[in-house]
């Protein structure tokens, strides 16, 4: 199912499904989803550039979290990276169990090559081409 619509529709739309949208749109060989304003969506195979666990960040975004996100870092599978941008080759960790005043973990931020993928991707890839026959 592909996305129909035009830029009236997007334009009222809220700003953050508006991008999403819009980045859909633009994407080649995407799967169809339903965003945050109910539209239907399309997304890739490709995870964001910059993507945060922190649901205040502007960098959140629940659906992409939901599919699974893998990260490697410096050639090291990581499963506990808090935000990442791969363009600019960084994560952010926790820096061990400490909390800052408000209660949140402080992270410090580490650089290095940065690679990541989706996890739901990955294993549908793994399971290998269903032919539907039952053996």
């Amino acid at each position: 199912m592909a996305l129909v619509g035009c830029r009236a529709a997007l334009a009222a739309m809220d700003h953050r499904c508006a991008r999403q949208a819009e980045t859909g749109l633009r994407s080649a060989g995407a799967l169809t989803a339903v965003g945050s304003c109910g539209m239907a969506l399309a997304m890739s195979d490709t995870p964001p550039d910059h993507l945060s666990t922190n649901p205040r960040s502007p960098h959140f975004d629940l659906e992409v979290l939901q599919r699974g996100i893998g990260i490697r870092f410096k050639g090291r599978e990581r499963k506990d990276v808090e935000e990442y941008s791969i363009s600019e080759g960084w994560i952010r960790v926790a820096a061990g169990k400490s909390l800052d005043r408000f209660g949140n973990p402080v992270t410090i931020r580490l650089s290095g090559e940065v690679e990541a993928w989706f996890e739901d991707v990955a294993a549908v890839d793994a399971d290998g081409p269903d032919d539907g026959a039952a053996a």
